[in-house]
């Protein structure tokens, strides 16, 4: 059973997509660096995507990422760094091809390379391919290339560390998602969808952030998942790119819009002569107030008619939109879905793994950038989150305002190690300033009053159950 553990839980294609022959045989025994006297404690990090396109190739933690690779060099533990994909976003270089991605990222962040060649000299450090960085698979030179900087990049979509008796089963995660499974891992060619939403639109953006009034599209891989991409574009230019005269003007309209439907239609019925708006009275009432009292009369008079030409438009365009979605469902089209379930498919992923193996302590995935930690069958899945932006969706307290999207950092560690009493996980933050202040405009942060999100890490939890001796067998 797990003891200590918190579920984080989860922020927001069933198959798991999990092929047994895709699991490493990789052995411990066979990686220098390890010793059998001591079992090793595992640094995890994963979704670093550094690199890409003009400004795409930002790389905000980079000083806390060298901080954190020196600390690491000068440990007295038997320690491994797992860098769990997504290291380097390879998919966002569109002008180079091959080999050339490394080298551009080598040229641009030389102190990271060597950093991670002298922290290589001290603690082993393994790469594992995810989606972004496929090409890493795909290219026998990246071995050699990255073992000079004491690198050691394992081709495979997933591998097992042993810790005390145990084991922890590492994959990147994209295998579950069907937007961005490889088919074809290692191919070159292989290009799933998310790869083409990668190359044309993230890339796009990253070439186009400058262009802005405020340099924010370059966060566009911080929209997780990528369904929420529409609302945090209409968020962006109506708080960042809209005229502000505009902004000023229509914000109490939006904000008002409830009263105005609810006097749009009181003033049909009036019409109607169903029911009689009592009038004077509020116009009694407001002119107490003289001057302020004729500007909300006027303001609740103009979005009262706007609303009910909405109202009148609205109603056929609801039956018309209808009927169109009642033909779609008839023909059993679907809409495809750029999103990923942040956790049913791991999770059935982790039952193929732990039923398979049942030594299996803890599935350790990324992808998602969601850090969580979570118990299945009295073993841990742990995601180990990213160390890019977190951008938290919150509804404005009233009206019909776009959302606005916090900014956060969570750059986080998992840490994996035999305890007494089983394998331990736990997370460990490491420490950056928060981004709102920058980069919310103090209407958003005046629109969401009581709503700023507060995201924790996951509390550390240990996996004490003994390993059942059971034979392997197909998951209810």
């Amino acid at each position: 059973m797990v003891g200590d553990a918190n579920d984080a839980g989860y922020d927001d294609a069933n198959e798991p997509g999990y092929d047994d022959a895709n699991e490493s045989s990789y052995d411990d025994a066979e990686d220098p660096g390890y010793d059998d006297a001591e079992d090793p404690v595992y640094y995890v990090i994963s979704d670093l995507h550094i690199g890409g396109d003009e400004q795409l190739g930002r790389v905000d933690f980079l000083e806390e990422l060298l901080v954190f690779l020196e600390r690491l060099a000068e440990t007295d533990e038997e320690a491994e760094l797992v860098i769990n994909g997504d290291a380097f976003g390879l998919w966002e270089f569109t002008e180079l091809d091959g080999i050339e991605k490394l080298d551009a990222l080598v040229e641009t962040y030389p102190e990271l390379f060597d950093q991670l060649r002298a922290t290589g000299e001290s603690v082993p450090i393994t790469l594992q391919p995810g989606n972004h960085d496929h090409e890493l698979a795909a290219y026998d030179e990246y071995v050699d290339r990255l073992a000079a900087y004491n690198v050691d990049l394992v081709r495979t979509l997933s591998f097992t560390r042993s810790v005390g008796d145990r084991t922890i089963h590492f994959e990147h995660g994209h295998q579950q998602d069907p937007n961005n499974r490889i088919e074809d891992f290692g191919n070159p060619h292989a290009t799933p969808m998310g790869y083409f939403y990668n190359a044309h639109v993230t890339s796009r953006a990253g070439r186009l952030s400058d262009r802005g009034r405020y340099n924010w599209l370059k966060d566009v891989q911080a929209v997780t998942p990528t369904e929420r991409m529409p609302r945090w574009l209409v968020s962006k230019y109506f708080y960042r790119e809209m005229n502000p005269l505009l902004r000023y003007a229509a914000i109490p309209f939006l904000l008002l819009i409830n009263v105005s439907v609810v006097l749009a239609v009181l003033a049909g019925l009036d019409v109607a002569g169903v029911w009689e708006m009592p009038v004077e009275r509020a116009d009694a009432f407001l002119d107490r107030y003289g001057l302020a009292g004729a500007a909300v009369h006027l303001l609740l008079t103009v979005n009262a008619a706007i609303a009910g030409l909405l109202i009148l438009v609205g109603i056929p365009l609801f039956v018309l939109l209808r009927d169109v979605r009642g033909t779609v469902d008839r023909f059993g089209v679907a809409e495809t879905e750029l999103t990923v379930d942040p956790e049913t498919p791991y999770e059935d992923a982790a039952r193929d793994v732990f039923a398979a193996n049942p030594e299996t302590a803890v599935f350790c995935y990324g992808h998602t950038h969601r850090p969580s930690m979570g118990e299945v069958e009295d073993r841990l899945v742990v995601n180990t989150g990213t160390w890019l932006k977190r951008l938290h969706r919150r509804e404005v307290v009233a009206g019909h305002l776009p959302p606005v999207f916090y900014p956060s950092y969570q750059l986080c560690v998992v840490r994996i190690e035999a305890v007494p009493d089983g394998v331990a996980v736990e997370f460990e933050e490491i420490e950056k300033p928060s981004p709102t202040a920058e980069e919310l405009t103090r209407t958003e942060r005046l629109l969401t009053l009581g709503r700023v999100p507060n995201p924790e890490l996951p509390d550390r939890a240990v996996v004490t159950a003994e390993v059942e001796e059971s034979v392997p067998g197909p998951v209810e």
